[in-house]
């Protein structure tokens, strides 16, 4: 299933480490705070995971994470406003 994983963290190094793990993990980066990814249950798992492991490291600042299912219709319906965000070339693909 395709998850939408978006966060908002006040301290920029706890911010950069959540974003690497989200790409070691196979998400895309969509915008700069969300990243989305085709994962299976095990894949979820280490994610939430790895991120809970951040949380419970994280000394200052807000740290919130939202993880958020998304089936390919909805994916599909979504309306994009403005330019596309390029990082790199991933693409997300169904």
């Amino acid at each position: 299933m395709l998850y939408i994983v978006f966060y908002d963290i006040s301290d920029d190094g706890m911010r950069n480490r959540v974003a690497d793990v989200l790409k070691k993990k196979g998400l895309v980066r969509v915008q700069y705070s969300v990243f989305i990814g085709d994962l299976n249950s095990a894949r979820l798992k280490d994610v939430v995971a790895s991120l809970r492991v951040l949380y419970r490291s994280n000394k200052e600042g807000r740290f919130s994470v939202m993880i958020l299912p998304v089936t390919q219709a909805m994916f599909n319906q979504r309306i994009m406003i403005g330019d596309e965000f390029k990082e790199n070339e991933d693409k997300i693909i169904w």
